[in-house]
Protein backbone atom coordinates (compact mmCIF):
# COMPACT_ATOMS: atom_id res chain seq x y z
CA UNK A 1 0.00 0.00 0.00
CA UNK A 2 1.77 3.59 -0.83
CA UNK A 3 1.88 6.25 1.26
CA UNK A 4 0.33 8.36 -1.41
CA UNK A 5 -2.90 6.26 -1.91
CA UNK A 6 -5.12 3.62 -0.17
CA UNK A 7 -6.38 1.18 -2.34
CA UNK A 8 -9.92 0.28 -2.62
CA UNK A 9 -9.24 -3.37 -1.62
CA UNK A 10 -6.72 -2.52 1.11
CA UNK A 11 -9.40 -0.27 2.70
CA UNK A 12 -12.40 -2.30 2.31
CA UNK A 13 -10.57 -4.91 4.02
CA UNK A 14 -10.14 -3.00 7.03
CA UNK A 15 -13.63 -4.21 7.74
CA UNK A 16 -12.51 -7.39 8.55
CA UNK A 17 -11.09 -5.93 12.05
CA UNK A 18 -14.53 -4.78 12.21
CA UNK A 19 -15.84 -2.33 15.52
CA UNK A 20 -12.63 -4.61 17.56
CA UNK A 21 -10.16 -1.35 16.81
CA UNK A 22 -8.39 -0.10 19.84
CA UNK A 23 -6.78 3.12 20.62
CA UNK A 24 -3.02 3.36 18.87
CA UNK A 25 -0.36 3.90 21.48
CA UNK A 26 0.14 7.78 22.08
CA UNK A 27 -2.46 9.18 20.40
CA UNK A 28 -4.22 12.30 22.79
CA UNK A 29 -7.76 13.47 21.19
CA UNK A 30 -10.58 15.48 22.78
CA UNK A 31 -14.22 14.04 22.54
CA UNK A 32 -15.67 17.86 21.02
CA UNK A 33 -13.63 18.82 18.56
CA UNK A 34 -12.31 21.30 21.05
CA UNK A 35 -9.21 22.23 19.78
CA UNK A 36 -5.49 22.45 21.38
CA UNK A 37 -3.45 22.12 18.67
CA UNK A 38 -2.21 25.75 18.49
CA UNK A 39 -3.11 28.14 15.47
CA UNK A 40 -3.53 27.27 11.71
CA UNK A 41 -0.44 26.51 9.45
CA UNK A 42 0.30 25.76 5.94
CA UNK A 43 1.05 22.69 4.58
CA UNK A 44 0.79 18.77 4.20
CA UNK A 45 -2.13 15.80 2.50
CA UNK A 46 -5.47 15.51 4.18
CA UNK A 47 -7.28 12.29 3.09
CA UNK A 48 -10.98 11.66 4.21
CA UNK A 49 -12.97 8.76 4.46
CA UNK A 50 -16.28 8.93 3.44
CA UNK A 51 -19.12 6.52 2.21
CA UNK A 52 -19.87 6.42 -1.82
CA UNK A 53 -21.88 5.19 -4.57
CA UNK A 54 -19.32 3.21 -6.39
CA UNK A 55 -18.62 3.10 -10.29
CA UNK A 56 -22.34 5.26 -10.35
CA UNK A 57 -20.37 8.02 -9.20
CA UNK A 58 -20.01 11.33 -11.11
CA UNK A 59 -18.13 14.85 -10.90
CA UNK A 60 -21.00 16.61 -12.42
CA UNK A 61 -21.56 19.95 -10.69
CA UNK A 62 -24.97 19.85 -11.32
CA UNK A 63 -25.62 16.10 -9.98
CA UNK A 64 -24.64 15.98 -6.28
CA UNK A 65 -26.63 13.22 -4.30
CA UNK A 66 -24.45 11.67 -1.69
CA UNK A 67 -22.37 13.18 0.74
CA UNK A 68 -19.34 13.04 -0.73
CA UNK A 69 -20.63 13.92 -3.78
CA UNK A 70 -21.04 17.28 -2.43
CA UNK A 71 -18.13 17.20 -0.51
CA UNK A 72 -15.97 17.06 -3.79
CA UNK A 73 -18.14 19.33 -5.42
CA UNK A 74 -17.95 22.17 -3.32
CA UNK A 75 -13.85 21.42 -3.03
CA UNK A 76 -13.93 22.00 -6.92
CA UNK A 77 -16.97 25.05 -7.25
CA UNK A 78 -18.83 27.45 -5.47
CA UNK A 79 -22.76 28.27 -5.54
CA UNK A 80 -24.21 31.80 -5.62
CA UNK A 81 -25.05 31.11 -1.59
CA UNK A 82 -25.30 28.08 1.01
CA UNK A 83 -26.96 27.74 3.80
CA UNK A 84 -25.55 28.72 7.30
CA UNK A 85 -25.48 26.96 10.43
CA UNK A 86 -28.61 28.35 11.75
CA UNK A 87 -30.01 27.94 7.96
CA UNK A 88 -30.30 30.77 6.73
CA UNK A 89 -29.05 31.61 2.88
CA UNK A 90 -25.38 33.38 3.42
CA UNK A 91 -23.55 35.39 0.52
CA UNK A 92 -20.96 33.25 -1.39
CA UNK A 93 -20.64 34.06 -5.06
CA UNK A 94 -22.89 36.37 -4.57
CA UNK A 95 -22.27 39.12 -3.15
CA UNK A 96 -25.43 40.60 -1.88
CA UNK A 97 -29.09 40.04 -3.45
CA UNK A 98 -32.09 43.07 -3.57
CA UNK A 99 -35.68 41.56 -4.29
CA UNK A 100 -38.41 43.76 -5.40
CA UNK A 101 -41.39 44.57 -4.14
CA UNK A 102 -43.34 42.39 -5.72
CA UNK A 103 -40.68 39.25 -5.16
CA UNK A 104 -40.39 38.44 -8.56
CA UNK A 105 -37.41 39.80 -9.43
CA UNK A 106 -34.05 39.19 -7.90
CA UNK A 107 -30.89 40.88 -8.68
CA UNK A 108 -28.04 39.67 -7.41
CA UNK A 109 -24.58 41.45 -7.30
CA UNK A 110 -21.50 39.15 -7.92
CA UNK A 111 -18.31 38.98 -6.17
CA UNK A 112 -14.85 39.64 -7.88
CA UNK A 113 -13.92 36.14 -8.36
CA UNK A 114 -12.11 33.88 -11.02
CA UNK A 115 -12.42 30.43 -12.19
CA UNK A 116 -8.96 28.11 -12.16
CA UNK A 117 -8.42 28.56 -15.76
CA UNK A 118 -8.18 32.41 -14.91
CA UNK A 119 -11.15 33.30 -16.29
CA UNK A 120 -13.43 35.69 -13.87
CA UNK A 121 -16.99 34.38 -12.74
CA UNK A 122 -19.21 36.44 -14.79
CA UNK A 123 -23.58 36.66 -14.97
CA UNK A 124 -23.25 34.25 -18.31
CA UNK A 125 -21.30 31.46 -16.72
CA UNK A 126 -24.45 31.70 -13.77
CA UNK A 127 -27.21 31.80 -16.42
CA UNK A 128 -25.79 28.93 -18.62
CA UNK A 129 -25.24 26.99 -15.24
CA UNK A 130 -28.55 27.03 -14.13
CA UNK A 131 -30.13 26.71 -17.69
CA UNK A 132 -28.04 23.16 -17.80
CA UNK A 133 -29.49 22.34 -14.42
CA UNK A 134 -33.53 22.92 -15.72
CA UNK A 135 -33.36 21.98 -19.21
CA UNK A 136 -35.93 19.54 -20.94
CA UNK A 137 -35.59 16.29 -19.37
CA UNK A 138 -33.28 16.74 -16.62
CA UNK A 139 -34.00 15.33 -13.25
CA UNK A 140 -30.85 17.52 -11.30
CA UNK A 141 -31.76 18.08 -7.87
CA UNK A 142 -31.74 21.42 -8.28
CA UNK A 143 -34.34 21.75 -11.07
CA UNK A 144 -37.64 22.57 -8.99
CA UNK A 145 -36.03 24.91 -6.93
CA UNK A 146 -34.76 26.88 -9.81
CA UNK A 147 -37.55 26.37 -12.59
CA UNK A 148 -39.14 29.50 -11.14
CA UNK A 149 -36.84 31.50 -12.91
CA UNK A 150 -37.89 32.95 -16.36
CA UNK A 151 -34.36 32.42 -17.54
CA UNK A 152 -35.22 33.70 -21.59
CA UNK A 153 -35.98 37.34 -19.48
CA UNK A 154 -33.26 36.98 -16.65
CA UNK A 155 -30.19 39.24 -17.79
CA UNK A 156 -26.71 40.59 -17.53
CA UNK A 157 -26.28 44.07 -16.56
CA UNK A 158 -23.00 44.58 -16.57
CA UNK A 159 -20.07 42.31 -15.84
CA UNK A 160 -21.10 41.51 -12.28
CA UNK A 161 -24.91 41.76 -12.32
CA UNK A 162 -27.86 38.92 -13.02
CA UNK A 163 -31.37 40.17 -12.93
CA UNK A 164 -33.40 37.15 -12.23
CA UNK A 165 -37.19 37.41 -13.31
CA UNK A 166 -39.19 34.69 -11.77
CA UNK A 167 -41.98 33.03 -13.27
CA UNK A 168 -44.14 34.03 -9.40
CA UNK A 169 -43.54 35.85 -6.30
CA UNK A 170 -40.54 33.87 -3.94
CA UNK A 171 -39.86 35.43 -0.87
CA UNK A 172 -37.16 32.95 -0.31
CA UNK A 173 -35.25 32.55 -3.51
CA UNK A 174 -31.48 32.90 -1.74
CA UNK A 175 -32.68 29.20 -0.73
CA UNK A 176 -32.93 28.32 -3.72
CA UNK A 177 -29.46 29.82 -4.81
CA UNK A 178 -28.23 27.52 -1.78
CA UNK A 179 -30.16 24.20 -2.89
CA UNK A 180 -27.75 21.25 -3.12
CA UNK A 181 -26.17 20.87 -7.27
CA UNK A 182 -26.23 24.41 -7.74
CA UNK A 183 -22.70 24.97 -8.50
CA UNK A 184 -21.58 27.41 -11.26
CA UNK A 185 -19.03 26.19 -13.64
CA UNK A 186 -17.50 28.32 -16.63
CA UNK A 187 -19.97 28.89 -19.79
CA UNK A 188 -20.48 25.81 -22.60
CA UNK A 189 -20.77 22.05 -21.48
CA UNK A 190 -18.78 21.73 -18.48
CA UNK A 191 -15.87 19.39 -18.83
CA UNK A 192 -16.09 16.51 -16.50
CA UNK A 193 -13.26 14.43 -17.17
CA UNK A 194 -11.21 17.75 -15.83
CA UNK A 195 -13.09 19.69 -13.77
CA UNK A 196 -12.85 23.44 -13.69
CA UNK A 197 -14.37 25.64 -10.50
CA UNK A 198 -14.03 28.42 -8.76
CA UNK A 199 -13.44 26.68 -5.83
CA UNK A 200 -10.42 26.37 -3.23
CA UNK A 201 -9.06 23.18 -4.89
CA UNK A 202 -8.06 22.24 -8.37
CA UNK A 203 -9.08 19.48 -9.84
CA UNK A 204 -6.04 16.49 -10.31
CA UNK A 205 -7.65 13.14 -10.50
CA UNK A 206 -10.92 10.67 -9.98
CA UNK A 207 -11.40 6.99 -9.38
CA UNK A 208 -15.46 6.41 -8.96
CA UNK A 209 -15.91 4.61 -5.89
CA UNK A 210 -12.22 4.62 -5.33
CA UNK A 211 -10.98 8.11 -4.95
CA UNK A 212 -10.49 12.01 -5.20
CA UNK A 213 -7.14 14.44 -5.09
CA UNK A 214 -7.21 17.91 -5.39
CA UNK A 215 -4.60 20.64 -5.14
CA UNK A 216 -4.96 24.25 -3.14
CA UNK A 217 -5.93 26.79 -5.11
CA UNK A 218 -3.42 30.34 -4.17
CA UNK A 219 -5.94 32.10 -5.79
CA UNK A 220 -9.29 31.25 -4.01
CA UNK A 221 -11.16 34.44 -3.38
CA UNK A 222 -12.02 33.32 0.18
CA UNK A 223 -8.60 32.54 1.16
CA UNK A 224 -6.58 29.94 0.16
CA UNK A 225 -6.48 26.44 1.83
CA UNK A 226 -4.07 25.53 4.36
CA UNK A 227 -3.54 21.96 3.00
CA UNK A 228 -1.52 21.35 -0.06
CA UNK A 229 -3.58 18.44 -1.08
CA UNK A 230 -6.80 16.44 -0.52
CA UNK A 231 -7.53 13.40 -0.97
CA UNK A 232 -11.40 11.89 -0.56
CA UNK A 233 -11.45 8.17 0.03
CA UNK A 234 -14.62 5.48 0.34
CA UNK A 235 -15.75 2.96 2.23
CA UNK A 236 -19.20 2.03 2.69
CA UNK A 237 -18.49 0.27 5.81
CA UNK A 238 -18.64 2.47 9.01
CA UNK A 239 -15.77 0.16 10.78
CA UNK A 240 -13.02 0.11 8.08
CA UNK A 241 -13.92 4.21 7.83
CA UNK A 242 -12.87 4.26 12.06
CA UNK A 243 -10.40 1.80 11.50
CA UNK A 244 -8.35 3.88 8.71
CA UNK A 245 -8.64 6.92 11.37
CA UNK A 246 -7.19 4.84 13.76
CA UNK A 247 -4.65 3.54 11.84
CA UNK A 248 -3.23 6.46 10.33
CA UNK A 249 -4.53 5.93 6.63
CA UNK A 250 -7.11 8.67 7.25
CA UNK A 251 -6.99 11.91 8.87
CA UNK A 252 -11.02 12.50 9.10
CA UNK A 253 -13.83 9.59 8.79
CA UNK A 254 -17.31 10.76 7.60
CA UNK A 255 -20.72 9.19 8.99
CA UNK A 256 -19.95 7.88 12.69
CA UNK A 257 -21.91 5.56 15.09
CA UNK A 258 -23.26 6.79 18.40
CA UNK A 259 -21.23 3.98 19.81
CA UNK A 260 -18.33 4.16 17.79
CA UNK A 261 -17.56 7.97 18.60
CA UNK A 262 -17.44 6.98 22.90
CA UNK A 263 -15.58 3.79 22.02
CA UNK A 264 -12.71 6.11 20.60
CA UNK A 265 -13.30 9.56 21.98
CA UNK A 266 -10.16 9.37 24.07
CA UNK A 267 -8.05 8.72 20.58
CA UNK A 268 -9.37 10.67 18.10
CA UNK A 269 -11.65 13.95 17.77
CA UNK A 270 -15.03 13.71 17.78
CA UNK A 271 -17.14 16.29 16.05
CA UNK A 272 -20.75 15.83 17.11
CA UNK A 273 -22.65 18.47 14.31
CA UNK A 274 -25.58 19.46 16.21
CA UNK A 275 -29.38 17.98 15.43
CA UNK A 276 -28.55 17.74 11.69
CA UNK A 277 -29.29 13.93 11.65
CA UNK A 278 -32.80 12.83 10.37
CA UNK A 279 -34.00 9.36 10.56
CA UNK A 280 -37.17 8.11 8.98
CA UNK A 281 -39.39 6.04 6.51
CA UNK A 282 -40.44 7.05 3.41
CA UNK A 283 -43.74 5.70 2.05
CA UNK A 284 -44.99 5.72 -1.58
CA UNK A 285 -48.51 7.08 -1.33
CA UNK A 286 -49.02 6.95 -5.01
CA UNK A 287 -49.30 2.91 -5.21
CA UNK A 288 -50.57 0.29 -2.95
CA UNK A 289 -50.82 -0.54 -0.33
CA UNK A 290 -49.46 3.04 1.03
CA UNK A 291 -52.33 4.67 -1.27
CA UNK A 292 -54.40 4.23 1.51
CA UNK A 293 -54.09 7.14 4.00
CA UNK A 294 -55.19 4.59 6.86
CA UNK A 295 -52.35 2.06 6.19
CA UNK A 296 -50.09 5.08 6.43
CA UNK A 297 -51.50 6.43 9.66
CA UNK A 298 -51.45 2.97 11.31
CA UNK A 299 -47.75 3.35 10.71
CA UNK A 300 -47.31 6.99 12.71
CA UNK A 301 -49.33 4.60 15.38
CA UNK A 302 -47.01 1.72 15.66
CA UNK A 303 -43.51 3.31 15.84
CA UNK A 304 -42.21 2.66 19.52
CA UNK A 305 -39.82 6.16 18.92
CA UNK A 306 -38.87 5.62 22.47
CA UNK A 307 -37.28 2.48 21.81
CA UNK A 308 -35.74 3.56 18.46
CA UNK A 309 -33.67 6.53 19.62
CA UNK A 310 -32.85 3.47 22.68
CA UNK A 311 -31.81 1.14 20.51
CA UNK A 312 -31.02 2.65 17.16
CA UNK A 313 -29.45 6.11 18.30
CA UNK A 314 -27.87 4.45 21.70
CA UNK A 315 -29.79 7.19 23.92
CA UNK A 316 -28.12 9.82 21.40
CA UNK A 317 -31.10 11.72 20.13
CA UNK A 318 -34.52 13.39 20.23
CA UNK A 319 -37.72 12.10 19.51
CA UNK A 320 -39.02 13.27 15.92
CA UNK A 321 -42.78 13.57 15.22
CA UNK A 322 -43.26 12.78 11.74
CA UNK A 323 -42.81 16.28 10.06
CA UNK A 324 -39.14 17.59 9.13
CA UNK A 325 -36.59 20.29 10.74
CA UNK A 326 -37.19 19.81 14.01
CA UNK A 327 -35.87 22.78 16.15
CA UNK A 328 -35.20 24.92 12.88
CA UNK A 329 -37.25 28.10 11.40
CA UNK A 330 -41.11 27.25 10.74
CA UNK A 331 -41.03 23.71 12.10
CA UNK A 332 -45.01 22.77 13.93
CA UNK A 333 -43.63 22.41 17.28
CA UNK A 334 -47.13 23.10 18.46
CA UNK A 335 -48.10 19.39 17.30
CA UNK A 336 -48.73 17.24 20.00
CA UNK A 337 -45.99 14.77 20.15
CA UNK A 338 -47.63 10.94 18.90
CA UNK A 339 -46.37 8.06 21.28
CA UNK A 340 -46.58 4.34 19.97
CA UNK A 341 -50.60 3.47 20.03
CA UNK A 342 -50.69 -0.25 19.37
CA UNK A 343 -54.60 0.08 19.37
CA UNK A 344 -55.13 2.54 17.29
CA UNK A 345 -52.67 0.83 14.87
CA UNK A 346 -54.70 -2.16 15.02
CA UNK A 347 -57.92 -0.21 14.24
CA UNK A 348 -56.51 1.48 11.13
CA UNK A 349 -54.61 -1.38 9.88
CA UNK A 350 -58.47 -3.09 9.86
CA UNK A 351 -59.57 -0.27 8.63
CA UNK A 352 -56.95 -0.87 5.41
CA UNK A 353 -57.84 -4.09 4.67
CA UNK A 354 -54.18 -4.67 5.18
CA UNK A 355 -54.65 -7.02 8.32
CA UNK A 356 -51.67 -9.81 7.78
CA UNK A 357 -50.40 -8.41 5.14
CA UNK A 358 -46.62 -8.44 3.84
CA UNK A 359 -44.91 -5.64 2.52
CA UNK A 360 -41.23 -5.62 1.34
CA UNK A 361 -39.26 -2.59 3.26
CA UNK A 362 -36.13 -1.51 1.43
CA UNK A 363 -32.82 -0.95 3.60
CA UNK A 364 -29.53 -1.03 3.14
CA UNK A 365 -26.36 -0.09 4.91
CA UNK A 366 -25.68 3.01 2.78
CA UNK A 367 -25.60 5.04 5.69
CA UNK A 368 -25.37 4.03 9.39
CA UNK A 369 -28.31 3.03 11.28
CA UNK A 370 -30.70 2.35 8.09
CA UNK A 371 -30.59 -1.71 8.43
CA UNK A 372 -30.88 -1.35 12.25
CA UNK A 373 -33.79 1.22 12.17
CA UNK A 374 -35.49 -1.20 9.38
CA UNK A 375 -35.31 -4.71 11.35
CA UNK A 376 -36.06 -2.86 14.93
CA UNK A 377 -39.76 -1.23 12.72
CA UNK A 378 -40.27 -4.83 11.75
CA UNK A 379 -40.19 -6.24 15.06
CA UNK A 380 -42.26 -3.40 16.32
CA UNK A 381 -44.98 -3.83 13.33
CA UNK A 382 -45.79 -7.46 14.14
CA UNK A 383 -47.32 -6.62 17.28
CA UNK A 384 -50.30 -4.86 15.00
CA UNK A 385 -50.49 -8.15 12.59
CA UNK A 386 -48.32 -6.25 9.87
CA UNK A 387 -45.03 -8.13 8.49
CA UNK A 388 -42.52 -5.83 6.99
CA UNK A 389 -40.48 -7.89 4.75
CA UNK A 390 -37.19 -6.35 5.10
CA UNK A 391 -34.75 -5.99 2.24
CA UNK A 392 -31.23 -5.38 1.95
CA UNK A 393 -30.55 -3.26 -1.14
CA UNK A 394 -26.98 -2.20 -2.90
CA UNK A 395 -25.83 0.14 -0.68
CA UNK A 396 -23.76 1.64 -4.05
CA UNK A 397 -27.03 2.65 -5.20
CA UNK A 398 -29.79 2.40 -2.45
CA UNK A 399 -30.60 5.80 -2.84
CA UNK A 400 -31.05 6.45 -6.64
CA UNK A 401 -32.89 2.30 -6.31
CA UNK A 402 -35.57 3.97 -3.81
CA UNK A 403 -36.33 7.33 -5.67
CA UNK A 404 -38.89 5.63 -7.85
CA UNK A 405 -39.00 1.73 -6.75
CA UNK A 406 -40.14 0.11 -4.03
CA UNK A 407 -43.09 1.39 -1.27
CA UNK A 408 -41.27 1.66 1.64
CA UNK A 409 -37.78 2.64 2.51
CA UNK A 410 -35.47 3.48 5.32
CA UNK A 411 -34.74 7.13 5.13
CA UNK A 412 -32.29 9.79 6.18
CA UNK A 413 -31.27 13.52 5.43
CA UNK A 414 -28.87 16.13 6.24
CA UNK A 415 -29.90 19.77 7.53
CA UNK A 416 -31.59 21.90 4.79
CA UNK A 417 -34.43 25.02 5.97
CA UNK A 418 -38.06 23.89 5.74
CA UNK A 419 -39.01 25.36 2.47
CA UNK A 420 -35.86 23.67 0.95
CA UNK A 421 -37.36 20.49 2.04
CA UNK A 422 -40.28 21.42 0.67
CA UNK A 423 -39.56 22.41 -2.36
CA UNK A 424 -37.13 20.04 -3.52
CA UNK A 425 -39.15 16.79 -1.73
CA UNK A 426 -43.04 17.23 -1.71
CA UNK A 427 -44.38 19.12 -4.47
CA UNK A 428 -45.67 18.30 -7.46
CA UNK A 429 -42.63 19.55 -9.53
CA UNK A 430 -40.40 18.31 -7.46
CA UNK A 431 -37.38 15.81 -8.59
CA UNK A 432 -36.28 14.21 -5.50
CA UNK A 433 -39.92 13.45 -4.21
CA UNK A 434 -39.21 9.95 -2.66
CA UNK A 435 -42.96 9.97 -1.54
CA UNK A 436 -44.76 10.86 -4.69
CA UNK A 437 -46.67 13.50 -2.70
CA UNK A 438 -48.46 15.36 -5.11
CA UNK A 439 -51.14 17.60 -3.77
CA UNK A 440 -52.38 20.42 -5.90
CA UNK A 441 -53.72 22.01 -2.61
CA UNK A 442 -50.37 21.73 -1.02
CA UNK A 443 -48.42 23.31 -3.57
CA UNK A 444 -51.07 26.38 -3.28
CA UNK A 445 -49.99 26.78 0.09
CA UNK A 446 -46.74 26.62 -0.57
CA UNK A 447 -47.09 29.14 -3.32
CA UNK A 448 -48.90 31.45 -0.78
CA UNK A 449 -46.23 31.39 1.65
CA UNK A 450 -43.76 32.57 -1.09
CA UNK A 451 -45.93 35.08 -2.14
CA UNK A 452 -46.14 36.80 0.79
CA UNK A 453 -43.81 39.54 2.86
CA UNK A 454 -45.84 39.47 6.01
CA UNK A 455 -43.30 37.28 8.37
CA UNK A 456 -46.63 35.91 10.48
CA UNK A 457 -48.78 34.86 7.78
CA UNK A 458 -45.46 32.67 5.90
CA UNK A 459 -45.60 30.79 9.51
CA UNK A 460 -49.19 30.47 9.51
CA UNK A 461 -48.58 29.12 5.79
CA UNK A 462 -46.01 26.55 6.88
CA UNK A 463 -48.04 25.51 10.21
CA UNK A 464 -50.67 24.53 7.50
CA UNK A 465 -48.48 22.47 5.69
CA UNK A 466 -47.05 21.14 8.16
CA UNK A 467 -50.56 19.87 9.66
CA UNK A 468 -51.47 17.85 6.14
CA UNK A 469 -48.07 15.96 6.44
CA UNK A 470 -48.77 15.37 10.03
CA UNK A 471 -51.98 13.95 9.10
CA UNK A 472 -51.59 12.50 5.80
CA UNK A 473 -47.75 12.25 4.73
CA UNK A 474 -45.59 9.63 3.26
CA UNK A 475 -42.40 10.17 5.37
CA UNK A 476 -42.26 9.25 9.06
CA UNK A 477 -39.64 11.08 11.11
CA UNK A 478 -38.89 9.32 14.02
CA UNK A 479 -36.13 10.72 15.37
CA UNK A 480 -33.17 13.37 15.07
CA UNK A 481 -29.89 13.23 16.29
CA UNK A 482 -26.16 14.97 15.93
CA UNK A 483 -24.33 13.92 13.14
CA UNK A 484 -21.25 12.42 13.46
CA UNK A 485 -17.87 12.70 11.77
CA UNK A 486 -14.06 12.35 13.72
CA UNK A 487 -10.88 13.69 12.81
CA UNK A 488 -7.38 12.87 13.81
CA UNK A 489 -6.00 14.49 17.36
CA UNK A 490 -3.37 16.73 14.57
CA UNK A 491 -6.29 18.00 12.70
CA UNK A 492 -7.60 21.45 13.41
CA UNK A 493 -10.74 23.88 11.81
CA UNK A 494 -13.41 21.41 12.01
CA UNK A 495 -16.13 23.73 12.61
CA UNK A 496 -18.45 21.74 15.35
CA UNK A 497 -21.07 23.57 14.66
CA UNK A 498 -21.99 23.07 11.11
CA UNK A 499 -25.13 20.36 10.28
CA UNK A 500 -24.26 18.13 7.70
CA UNK A 501 -25.06 19.56 4.35
CA UNK A 502 -24.38 23.46 5.07
CA UNK A 503 -21.34 26.04 4.54
CA UNK A 504 -19.07 24.69 6.86
CA UNK A 505 -19.77 21.14 7.03
CA UNK A 506 -16.79 19.10 4.87
CA UNK A 507 -14.74 22.67 4.72
CA UNK A 508 -11.59 21.27 4.10
CA UNK A 509 -9.79 24.86 3.00
CA UNK A 510 -10.55 25.76 6.77
CA UNK A 511 -8.99 22.48 8.25
CA UNK A 512 -5.15 22.54 8.69
CA UNK A 513 -2.61 19.72 10.15
CA UNK A 514 -0.50 20.65 13.31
Amino acid sequence: MSSSSLSRRGFLGLAAAGTAATALPGCGGGSSGSSTIGQPRSGGRLRAAFSGGGAAEVLDPHQTNLYVEIARTKALYDKLADYGSDMAPQPRLAEKWEPSADLRTWRITLRQATFHNGQPVRPADVLASFARIVEPGSTRRAKSALSVIDLANSRAIGDRTIEFRLERPYGEFPNALATLGTYIAPSGTPDLAKPVGSGPFRFRSFEPGRSFVAERNPDYWDGAPYIEELQLLISNDEAARVNALLGKQVEYAHDLTPTSARTHEKAVRIHRLPLSNFHGLAMKVDRPPFNQPELRQAMFHLIDRDELIRSVLHGSGELGNDLYGKNYRYYAAGLAQRGQDLDRAKALLKQAGAEGLTIDFDTSDASTGLKEAALAISDQARAIGLNLNVKLGNKDTYWADIAKNGVLAGYRSGAMPLESHISQRLLTTSTTNNTQWRRPDFDKLYYEAQSTTDEDERADLYLRMQQQLFDDGGFLWWGVSDWIVASAPAVGGVDDKAPANTLNWARFDKVWLA
